[in-house]
C-alpha cells in the first residue's frame, strides 16, 4: 500500500491513493497508520478515491447538483478519517493537503477545481507551489454553549463547518491551557462529538488559537477550527465580513469572511511518499 505524508501548518495525515476504489480503511489500519510511533504517525488519513468509483461520492454529488449544477466536475473524493479512525465529514487543512497532492501526482492541473468531501462539494485554488486556498463554505452559527477546559467553564459559539465546532473567546492566555484531555462539553448540544477552539485576540482582526479535534485529540492546528475561530472573533466585534489571521501552534492561516462564504488559506506541504508493509496494511 503507498502512502504519502503531508501537512498543512503542522496538522498532519497520511495520504492514500486509491485509485481503483479497492482500498478497504478499517478503524484498526487508520488509528495504526496515525500511530507516531508505531506507524506512520497523523492527525488523519485521507483516502483519495475517484468520485466516479465511490458510491458515498455519488449520493454526495446527486445531492449537490440540486444546489450547484457544476458541482459534478468533481473527478476526486476525500475520504477523510480521524486518527481514531472514525469518520468525519471535512477537514480544511487536510483539503487543503489533499489539492497539493493531486496536482504535485498529475491528477489535477495547477488553478481551480472541485473536490468531493462528505460536507460537500468544495473549490479549491492552488499553483504549482505555494499556498492553498479552499472555499470552506457558509458558517452555519448556532446559539452559545459551553466547554470546560482543566475545570474552568468557557463559553462559546456553535458553528457548524459541515463538522461541528465550539470556538470560544476568552481572556485566559491559550498556551497556557491543557488541552491534552477531552474538553467537556453539552452532549444534548453536540451527540456526534465536537471541535473545541480556545482563542485570545492579540490584534486587529488576529487571533491566536489552539483546537482539541473530535476523534483526534490536541493538533497543531485546524483549518475547519480556523474558520469557526474567525467567525466567533468576528461576531464579537460585530462583523460579518473581513480577512482575519489565524496563529495556530503549527503556523498561520488567512480566514476570508465575505458574508456569503468562508475562504481558508495556507500552506500543504508533501514531505515524504513510500509503502506500507503488506503485514501491517
Amino acid at each position: 500500500m503507498r502512502f504519502v505524508k503531508g501537512h498543512g501548518t503542522e496538522n498532519d495525515f497520511v495520504i492514500l491513493p486509491d485509485p481503483d476504489a479497492s482500498l478497504e480503511l478499517s478503524a484498526s489500519l487508520v488509528s495504526w497508520l496515525c500511530d507516531r510511533r508505531a506507524g506512520i504517525g497523523a492527525d488523519g488519513v485521507l483516502r483519495v478515491v475517484p468520485a466516479k468509483l465511490s458510491a458515498e461520492a455519488g449520493e454526495i454529488l446527486d445531492r449537490e447538483s440540486e444546489r450547484a449544477p457544476r458541482s459534478g466536475d468533481a473527478q476526486w473524493f476525500m475520504d477523510y478519517r480521524n486518527a481514531d479512525g472514525s469518520v468525519a465529514e471535512m477537514c480544511g487543512n487536510g483539503l487543503r493537503v489533499f489539492a497539493r497532492y493531486l496536482v504535485d501526482a498529475g491528477l489535477a492541473e495547477p488553478g481551480e477545481f472541485d473536490v468531493v468531501t462528505r460536507a460537500g462539494v468544495r473549490h479549491v485554488s492552488l499553483g504549482s507551489a505555494g499556498d492553498v486556498t479552499v472555499d470552506m463554505g457558509t458558517p452555519v452559527v448556532g446559539g452559545e454553549s459551553w466547554a470546560t477546559v482543566g475545570g474552568t467553564e468557557y463559553t462559546g459559539l456553535v458553528v457548524d463547518m459541515g463538522n461541528p465546532h465550539l470556538a470560544c473567546v476568552t481572556g485566559d492566555p491559550v498556551g497556557q491551557l491543557d488541552l491534552t484531555a477531552q474538553p467537556g462539553f453539552d452532549p444534548a448540544v453536540f451527540p456526534a462529538g465536537v471541535n473545541v477552539e480556545l482563542l485570545n485576540l492579540v490584534g486587529e482582526r488576529r487571533v491566536v488559537m489552539r483546537v482539541h479535534e473530535r476523534g483526534s485529540g490536541e493538533t497543531r492546528s485546524c483549518g475547519t477550527g480556523s474558520v469557526a475561530a474567525a467567525v466567533a472573533a468576528a461576531r464579537l466585534a460585530g462583523e460579518t465580513r473581513g480577512r482575519w489571521v489565524v496563529e495556530v501552534p503549527g503556523g498561520m492561516l488567512t480566514v476570508t469572511l465575505d458574508g456569503t462564504t468562508s475562504l481558508l488559506t495556507g500552506p500543504a506541504v508533501l514531505v515524504a511518499s513510500g509503502e506500507v508493509t503488506a503485514h501491517h496494511a
